[in-house]
């Protein structure tokens, strides 16, 4: 059965997509299935997740997030026409199972399918760039997935602004679907890999743009400020490369921001990166209905140009 393509408007129907990257991982499936009403009934509808997520953990295999996912969306009445579910492939799942090759995309995306317990995926995202594998061998398996109604759209993640341009344009030659968004690693910690040539890249070609981390794995929260609040908390060595001199100094702009705005430092740090021109929505992640809370009052908090640019500098 064909299905409409999903377009940019699409991803631009609530300004917070949901990171399911803690689904089994920091948090447990009941956790995980409050969250998700938390999320719906506060008028967001898509949610993130991966394949690989969260084969990190010992004990786990992959698929752990999905699967969490899948039994959402099977619990409620009605939960898959609310949500748009987005997830990736590519990642190493152990043995063969990786890369972009045709072969291998054909048998992911029906493990995906099985764990999310639908029969298609809104937005199917290569995870990460296969160098291995011809651009066009990749697109033409996403071309089967599309015809069939499988996936109703794809997208890239951490590619190189060249392998993302060298992709649209082998799709337009060879009449082949080309990736609608892109989710780069995107936060005021992290720039310089993506304004310079990506952010203009998207910009031009009308892609969505999806950060990731988009509070620096918890930094921009401001519950790391010294080498002791790292052993505090689990995520604490993701963080230390930021508690340096730019770190703080970023730090200080947030609070003194937070302050002005009667906010949080993660509400001021989500503002900024949804002020940005090429930013469709930031995706999110939270392990409590508190942090949620927080996260959601982020979208109504619109920042003046001037502390647009304070952040700017201090993050330079």
């Amino acid at each position: 059965m064909e299905r409409r393509p999903l377009g940019k408007s699409d991803l631009e129907t609530a300004p917070l997509v949901f990171g399911g990257n803690v689904f089994g991982w920091t948090i447990n499936e009941a956790t995980s299935f409050q969250l998700l009403d938390a999320f719906v009934d506060a008028g967001f509808n898509m949610v993130d997740t991966a394949d690989v997520y969260s084969r990190w953990v010992p004990g786990n295999v992959g698929g752990e997030s999905e699967t969490i996912l899948g039994r959402w969306l099977k619990r409620g009445t009605g939960n898959r026409e609310k949500v748009l579910i987005a997830t990736k492939v590519g990642m190493d799942m152990g043995g063969e199972d990786k890369g972009l090759s045709m072969p291998y995309i054909v048998r992911a995306v029906e493990r995906s399918l099985q764990r999310l317990q639908t029969d298609h995926i809104d937005l199917y995202q290569s995870h990460q760039d296969d160098l291995e594998t011809p651009l066009g061998e990749t697109l033409a398996a996403y071309e089967s997935l599309l015809k069939a109604g499988k996936v109703r759209a794809i997208g890239a993640s951490n590619y190189t602004a060249a392998r993302l341009k060298e992709s649209l344009e082998v799709s337009a030659e060879n009449d082949l679907p080309a990736y609608v968004c892109l989710q780069p690693h995107y936060n005021l910690c992290e720039r310089p890999a993506f304004e310079p040539e990506l952010q203009p890249l998207c910009l031009e070609a009308g892609l969505g743009v999806i950060p990731y981390f988009s509070l620096a794995s918890g930094f921009l929260t401001g519950k790391y400020r010294t080498e002791a609040d790292l052993a505090k908390h689990a995520r604490g060595e993701r963080v230390r490369k930021y508690l340096n001199p730019r770190g703080l100094r970023i730090l200080a702009e947030l609070d003194r921001l937070a302050a002005q705005y009667n906010s949080t430092p993660a509400r001021v740090a989500l503002a900024w990166l949804i002020a940005q021109p090429a930013v469709t929505a930031p995706i999110v992640s939270a392990t409590n209905l508190d942090q949620f809370k927080d996260l959601v009052e982020a979208t109504i908090l619109t920042l003046d140009p001037f502390d647009v640019e304070a952040l700017n500098q201090a993050s330079a």
